[in-house]
């Protein structure tokens, strides 16, 4: 079904492997298409509560962009080339009411920690190296990633971390509050897994207006508490409202109809 990208589903997680090794992950055109088409399937999927986004190998999550499809690109095609792959994929990915984990695997550079950073949150391996370098190119971040990195880590380390070009380890991405864990690469997927299925016990339809909610304290000209206050308002019209103070007030494990 996929050139670039492999799926899989089971135990309410899907999983989408960016599979281009020869090429360290890079994202393409393709690959982008690809992956926009894959999150649509899972984020309509019933029996998907999460998803789980990583790269091939051991080497790299995505390593950036593909340059060679860029390099010769005018002013008008640069700013359609970051309009196009924003809506598709970067954006589409940060809004989708299905929670997004990223498992970084290895370099995520460019594109590739544009990608981890609009995901809902992200874990990585010890092995794990982050960077923005576009400026070494001649060009900017133009995923969401002048915009994610300081509210992810602050407008200092951001602008430190682009204009330098440099790359930080997942201990320091750590610290900087880039990503949430650090592990092995051997027990990355088993972390990614075990914070899913916690994940999984809860209300898909509570989820998705948390994740409408925080979202909306970083879009301009929107109030989010107010956003909080609808939302919060329209979980009690919800089944899984109903199901979930029952069981309580019942002393019972709710089982959520995600409705």
């Amino acid at each position: 079904m996929y050139t670039n990208i492999t799926t899989s589903q089971n135990n309410a997680i899907t999983k989408i492997i960016i599979n281009r090794p020869s090429k360290l992950n890079a994202l393409n055109k393709e690959t982008i298409q690809e992956l926009h088409a894959a999150f649509r399937v899972a984020d309509l999927d019933a029996d998907t509560k999460v998803i789980i986004i990583t790269g091939s190998g051991e080497k790299a999550f995505v390593a950036g962009a593909d340059i060679s499809e860029f390099a010769d690109f005018s002013v008008s095609e640069g700013g359609k080339l970051a309009a196009k792959g924003q809506e598709l994929l970067f954006d589409f990915v940060a809004n989708l009411s299905t929670p997004v984990i990223a498992a970084v695997n290895g370099f995520a550079l460019g594109g590739g920690l544009e990608l981890a950073m609009a995901a809902h949150f992200r874990i990585a391996s010890d092995t794990a190296k982050m960077g923005l370098p576009e400026v070494s190119l001649g060009v900017i971040p133009g995923y969401g990633g002048t915009q994610r990195l300081p509210q992810l880590v602050g407008k200092g380390r951001a602008m430190e971390m682009i204009m330098t070009a440099g790359m930080i380890d997942a201990n320091q991405a750590l610290s900087y509050g880039l990503v949430n864990h650090v592990t092995t690469l051997d027990e990355l997927m088993p972390l990614a897994e075990k914070l899913a299925g916690k994940i999984i016990r809860n209300s898909t339809v509570a989820i998705g207006a948390a994740i409408k909610s925080v979202n909306a304290a970083y879009q301009d000209g929107v109030n989010g508490f107010n956003v909080e206050v609808e939302q919060f308002g329209n979980c009690f019209g919800t089944e899984d409202f109903k199901e979930g103070t029952t069981a309580f007030l019942e002393k019972r494990k709710a089982n959520f109809p995600g409705k």
